[in-house]
């Protein structure tokens, strides 16, 4: 079932202003020193969501040097996100009416979950989630999230102006930019590490 939005494309304004995370001050949108990547994930404690926000992580302090700040939405209610938030070093938006989703294009459809190109992803991130569950590094998901389980990704990023600089619609759950992408994608845009 896809939302209402329409997708962005870049040079159009970002539809928001201010982002509430769940932990930390309010965030303004547009940040007057550093680009913003904003990451639309599925729900609290998704396998693959937590796969790839751990690669995130782990590289967190080359994007910042980058000039970038993370920002991560989770289509979950506040409760059932709370505790998944241990390790992540940047904020975390919970939106569960999908009103930022909407706003930014994000669709929900079945072919999050039945696209051949996630399988792999989903096999990988699952045993990778029991293991950790098993051994209380992590939280298992909730067996029936709010919003639902076929969320697409998305992944903006934001201009110093304003302005989306790249976009992309996840095909799949598994369709986001990589660490390296994100990378890329900020070096074009043109801000430095000296000018941020």
């Amino acid at each position: 079932m896809a939302l209402p939005g329409k997708q962005l494309r870049p040079g159009t304004s970002a539809p928001v202003r201010t982002l509430e995370p769940l932990l930390g001050p309010p965030v303004a949108v547009p940040d007057p020193e550093r680009l913003i990547h904003l990451q639309f994930r599925r729900f609290a404690g998704c396998p693959v969501c937590h796969l790839h926000l751990r690669s995130v992580v782990r590289r967190h302090e080359e994007i910042e040097a980058a000039g970038i700040r993370e920002v991560v939405v989770f289509h979950s209610p506040a409760e059932e996100l709370h505790p998944h938030l241990d390790g992540l070093p940047f904020p975390v938006v919970a939106d569960p009416g999908k009103r930022l989703y909407t706003a930014f294009g994000v669709e929900s459809s079945p072919r999050a979950l039945l696209d051949p190109r996630a399988w792999g992803s989903v096999v990988r991130a699952v045993v990778t989630g029991i293991r950790e569950v098993l051994r209380g590094r992590a939280r298992p998901p909730v067996l029936r999230p709010e919003g639902g389980r076929f969320g697409l990704p998305g992944d903006f990023l934001i201009g110093t102006d304003g302005r989306i600089v790249a976009a992309k619609y996840g095909e799949h759950l598994d369709d986001q930019w990589s660490v390296d992408e994100l990378l890329t994608r900020a070096a074009a845009a043109g801000l430095t590490p000296t000018t941020a």
